[in-house]
């Protein structure tokens, strides 16, 4: 009985280690899809997804794209992928405090981070946004996680903008401009055109974390952890657009450091 018991009990613990292990990340190749209204559909949206001030310009304020916080279209680890976001949805989220779709979550994005208004769910654009978004989990089991979705969490430093600005100044004004302005392709990160205070990135753990995976672009993870902290600290001190519905969600009378964003 005890080595019958034994033998059951490893494999318990063998089901249950492959019932945590998360999917490997691996978005499917664009050869892949089909010539048709599918396939044309997924294009569509992958080119909202990287020009979204073009292909859905009256619902953009800022001038961000969705691909300048989901680097590569959404196709890259710990760079917030859309990869197994579809297998995700319908989920509960505390900032809403109530179970949100799919849709509910990209017009989140429209509202906070490009500061505009949200699509109709009818609209083309968010029928091609959930499109691109559930062929990238084309496989996935529903519920799972995949590795690297979001962003590595970093263990929590104290911010000290006054730090943070020479970094960004050698590591990051080549690209998004000395008063962080943004230039060509690189957003602005501060300021009217930028995201406004109810965006992820302008929680001091989510722009750091980022920071340190992901930045300089196509150089990430050079800065270390507290030099990550820091530029975001820096980079966060400057004035950006207000959020209209911030009442909405902060804790009743709390104050905005204590919003769930």
């Amino acid at each position: 009985m005890g080595r019958h018991r034994a033998f059951s009990l490893a494999v318990l613990a063998l089901v249950l280690t492959g019932c945590s292990h998360r999917p490997a990340f691996g978005p499917p190749s664009e050869e892949s899809l089909p010539n048709d209204a599918y396939g044309q559909t997924v294009r569509y949206g992958k080119q909202l997804v990287q020009q979204t001030g073009v292909y859905a310009k009256p619902y953009v304020g800022s001038a961000l794209s969705c691909t300048n916080c989901h680097l590569d279209a959404g196709r890259r680890p710990f760079a917030a992928p859309f990869v197994g976001v579809m297998a995700t949805y319908p989920q509960y989220r505390a900032r809403s405090a109530r179970v949100d779709t799919l849709e509910d979550r990209i017009n989140d994005c429209f509202q906070r981070s490009l500061n505009g208004k949200p699509l109709p769910e009818n609209s083309r654009e968010m029928r091609a946004l959930v499109t691109y978004m559930a062929w990238l989990s084309t496989g996935l089991p529903i519920g799972k996680k995949v590795e690297g979705m979001g962003f590595r969490r970093l263990a929590p430093k104290s911010p000290h903008p006054a730090s943070g600005k020479p970094i960004y100044a050698q590591s990051c004004a080549t690209c998004h401009g000395s008063e962080g302005q943004g230039q060509g392709t690189f957003p602005p990160l501060w300021g009217a055109r930028s995201f406004n205070i109810g965006a992820g990135m302008a929680r001091l753990n989510t722009a750091a974390a980022f920071i340190q995976a992901n930045m300089p672009l196509g150089h990430g993870n050079t800065l270390s952890e507290q030099q990550a902290y820091d530029v975001a600290a820096y980079v966060l001190s400057h004035p950006r657009p207000d959020f209209a519905d911030k009442a909405y969600d902060w804790p009743k009378g709390g104050k905005p450091s204590d919003a769930p964003y």
